[in-house]
């Protein structure tokens, strides 16, 4: 069936000089639209196979995006939706449709020609509708090439015009506007038939940490999750293991997602090695120098055999801009799918090709921003790394808050979540005590055996503190942390040790 030769429309349709001119410049087919309204009102239950393809705007004639419009209303609410019960629905403005909205309802109706072929007219409806958008956003990019922005570089023109496509095909709008709250219940009704139906309960993508998970919910899509720490607190082995876990791990129910992980810290390879040193359990050092007794590289191998279908996806371009990495997200997920972005870091991320903010903090909130935006463009959950300001190193308590992140507010106030990650094991170490002047072996003996105990109580430990969270409490989480494989793992509890442990 074409899209564009069909049964001849209704002869009662209304065809002005200018409604002529528009239909043959533009992809439409008035029939298809015609015989598919018809089908609905005769049969509401079309509905329900074709209300997923198609919205009020993808009609060509405001009036059938009118009729559609009214009967979505009446058959979303459980009422019959027909000629009869839509006539008071539909006001029709007389100067534009010189017809009797009663007598065209029932045209519709009885001109339809098969029930069955409903959803043929629908995807012909939807195909005419994605091709007038071609057409709008074609003028759109041609006329700003040939008259671009003095501050507008072409390399931003490629960028928007991507940018517009992608939402064409993911969202069939450059705009998804305004939506109604019957649309957004059903969605959230969905996501907590999701947390019930899933063994850990979660509505997001699992964190791979059992006190994280129950904190979070997992992660949620169109959520901004920063991780922030300062340098050697495990920042990326965190991120490395919740990516790794959400792209091949089905412990909780969930389907492996596939993950843009944007490395602009760390190769690609120096990644891959953390990687196989945390699923292989054997220590990154020993790898990296090939120093492997026979069964350890037995090991490495099956490791690798385990995780090399991930769709797992390393990007390690140095000093990529925000606007790079988002062209090359929405590429993805046309492509192969997205379920998480990870990027490390997002103070070395650069600014918007063609934007020149006038200093670092600036530059710093257009990222945050840019970031939560492609989150929600997406539909998926960004996790970024951060980085803290060194006014944590001058205080005596190390644990991080909200005022120690670096360089911005604005980090804090775009994001849905933000989480410290803590090694009081790591300060401690540090500063191992040192006998004072005029300090009695007694008391520096006492300091000493208190060290000591703290030292080894917070031995192997690491705390996710929870600072903030949008849509649920806030809290510190306990784990396990193996520096040798750079790895978090939930602790290890007592009923778990083998027998003399």
């Amino acid at each position: 069936m074409s899209d564009n030769k069909n049964e001849e429309p209704i002869a009662l349709f209304p065809r002005t000089e200018t409604e002529v001119t528009s239909t043959r410049s533009m992809p439409n087919n008035i029939a298809a639209e015609q015989n598919y309204l018809g089908a609905l009102l005769y049969d509401n239950q079309v509905f329900d196979k074709t209300s997923d393809l198609l919205r009020s705007e993808h009609f060509f004639d405001p009036l059938h995006g009118k009729i559609f419009e009214s009967a979505s209303k009446l058959i979303m609410r459980g009422q019959v939706a027909n000629n009869v019960t839509l006539k008071a629905m539909i006001t029709v403005d007389s100067n534009v449709y010189e017809i009797n909205i009663d007598n065209y309802l029932g045209d519709l109706i009885d001109g339809i020609i098969s029930i069955s072929d409903a959803p043929d007219y629908a995807q012909i409806i939807h195909n005419n509708y994605l091709r007038r958008e071609l057409i709008r956003i074609s003028d759109a990019v041609i006329r700003e090439a040939i008259q671009p922005d003095i501050d507008d570089s072409a390399f931003r023109q490629i960028e928007a015009a991507e940018q517009y496509l992608f939402n064409l095909a993911e969202k069939d709008s450059a705009e998804v506007g305004l939506r109604p709250f019957l649309s957004v219940l059903t969605e959230t009704i969905k996501q907590a038939e999701i947390a019930a139906n899933s063994d850990g309960h979660l509505s997001g993508l699992s964190t791979g940490l059992t006190g994280l998970n129950n904190l979070l919910g997992g992660m949620h899509k169109s959520d901004l999750i920063i991780i922030a720490g300062r340098p050697a607190m495990g920042k990326t082995a965190l991120a490395t293991n919740i990516a790794f876990h959400a792209a091949t791990t089905t412990r909780t129910g969930e389907q492996p997602a596939p993950v843009a992980f944007f490395s602009l810290e760390m190769s690609a390879e120096q990644l891959g090695l953390r990687i196989l040193s945390e699923r292989s359990d054997l220590d990154s050092e020993k790898i990296r120098r090939g120093k492997l007794k026979t069964d350890e590289f037995n090991k490495l191998i099956d490791a690798n055999r385990e995780i090399n279908m991930a769709p797992f996806f390393i990007d390690d371009t140095p000093a990529l801009s925000i606007s790079q990495l988002a062209s090359r997200a929405r590429r993805m997920k046309r492509t192969s799918g997205l379920g998480l972005i990870v990027v490390d870091y997002l103070q070395l991320l650069q600014a918007q090709i063609g934007i020149k903010p006038e200093n670092r903090v600036q530059e710093i909130s257009n990222i945050t921003r840019s970031l939560k935006g492609l989150a929600k463009e997406l539909d998926v959950p960004v996790l970024a790394l951060s980085q803290l300001s060194r006014a944590v190193e001058q205080r005596e308590d190390k644990r991080p808050n909200l005022a120690d992140l670096r360089e911005s507010g604005s980090i804090e106030q775009d994001s849905d979540v933000v989480m410290f990650v803590y090694r009081e094991e790591y300060y401690l170490d540090k500063n191992e005590p040192q006998q004072k002047d005029n300090e009695t072996n007694e008391k520096y003996n006492e300091r000493y055996d208190n060290w000591t105990k703290k030292l080894e109580n917070t031995s192997g430990l690491a705390e996710i503190i929870i600072a903030k969270q949008r849509h649920g409490p806030v809290g510190n989480v306990t784990v396990q942390f193996e520096s040798r494989l750079t790895k978090f793992h939930d602790p290890i509890s007592t009923d778990q040790l083998p027998n003399n442990f």
